[in-house]
């Protein structure tokens, strides 16, 4: 794959076969899944491994969320978390469950991706199982995961050891197929090749505002990748301007647009519930839009390692619009109108969104 983020980058270069290139890969996606808690620290963390994806042409899909919360000086308090969502846009129904259990009775590797929440959750590369109850609601799984792309890093590369940001975010597997089932209040659902992808992040504090979003194939580019955010920090009494980062893949390119500079410069803005990028530099331009209506989305009550909580406005049916502009190029359109994962971290409580776990 052929990064492209400034002119010295644009030449084409030798590709290893596909053997290396596999090989290569997977020790990549063992590195950066191994886990940053440290169960004797007191300073406070949160860390997840999610699963998501997308039925091939209905407006379905899932979202799985591994989890560990240790808040700020308070480790007898430590917890794991298993979260999960099963979002039916034919039916305007999204139906989600939570398990809240001991840290004690859980593990995740420090190795790898190896994860158990109790006897209720396992994630291995590949394998993902679990059941969760919660608010009337019951559902299980049980899936296999294959293929996938390199790891793909949101932010620059040299921020992941930094002290700022606080949240780190990336994508071990991007473009990965589910195959299994899952139990959603008595009712089946068969996952055939529904495309999506396994992702980590980590931190001692949750980013203070932001939208997300993620695109695991196309309608008219099924092995296209977007991962894209816009966030505002606070450091101290001072708010950052907002920072918006971007990463797509297509054709066997990368095009980073996620420098610091980058990032300040770019223009963003999101409400409930839409949100809109242009981000350019001398040879790029990308606007991107992503929408859902509300009723896609529910509310999902995040606790912060350093004390109180925030909302996530979370869906994983939304619209995407993406236009590229290369000079030299023709202009391309990336569109989607249900595969897009859309979230918004909130202080607000008048966005209309039922809080659900």
């Amino acid at each position: 794959m052929v990064n492209v983020d400034n002119k010295e980058q644009k030449s084409s270069i030798a590709m290893p076969n596909a053997d290396v290139i596999s090989d290569i890969h997977s020790a990549e996606r063992k590195q950066v899944n191994q886990c940053h808690f440290d169960p004797s620290s007191t300073a406070g963390h949160y860390e997840s491994y999610f699963l998501r994806a997308n039925h091939p042409s209905k407006p379905l899909g899932f979202w799985i969320r591994y989890t560990i919360f240790s808040p700020k000086g308070k480790p007898e308090s430590n917890l794991g978390e298993l979260w999960v969502i099963m979002f039916d846009g034919e039916t305007r129904q999204v139906t989600a469950a939570k398990e809240e259990v001991p840290f004690s009775s859980c593990q995740f590797s420090r190795e790898g991706l190896d994860v158990s929440i109790a006897n209720i959750g396992r994630l291995t590369p590949g394998l993902a199982s679990g059941q969760a109850s919660s608010g009337g609601n019951k559902i299980s799984w049980q899936l296999n995961y294959s293929g996938g792309e390199a790891p793909l890093r949101l932010l620059p590369e040299n921020l992941y050891d930094a002290p700022l940001p606080k949240a780190k975010a990336l994508v071990g597997s991007p473009n990965v197929l589910f195959n299994g089932a899952f139990i959603v209040n008595g009712d089946t659902v068969h996952i055939e090749n529904w495309q999506g992808s396994e992702n980590h992040n980590w931190g001692s504090k949750h980013t203070d505002k932001y939208a997300w979003g993620q695109v695991a194939g196309f309608d008219n580019a099924p092995d296209a990748f977007l991962e894209c955010g816009t966030a505002k920090l606070k450091i101290g009494p001072v708010w950052t301007p907002w920072i918006t980062t971007l990463v797509l893949r297509y054709d066997e390119r990368e095009i980073k647009m996620n420098s610091l500079m980058q990032a300040v410069k770019a223009r963003a803005s999101f409400n409930y519930f839409n949100w809109h990028i242009e981000t350019s530099n001398t040879d790029i331009s990308i606007s991107c839009e992503i929408y859902a209506p509300r009723y896609y989305f529910v509310g999902l009550n995040y606790y912060n390692p350093p004390g109180g909580s925030n909302t996530c406005l979370n869906s994983k049916i939304a619209g995407c619009r993406l236009v590229v502009n290369e000079k030299g190029q023709p202009e391309r359109v990336f569109e989607t109108r249900n595969r897009a994962a859309f979230e918004i971290l909130t202080a607000d409580k008048d966005h209309g969104v039922r809080i659900v776990a």
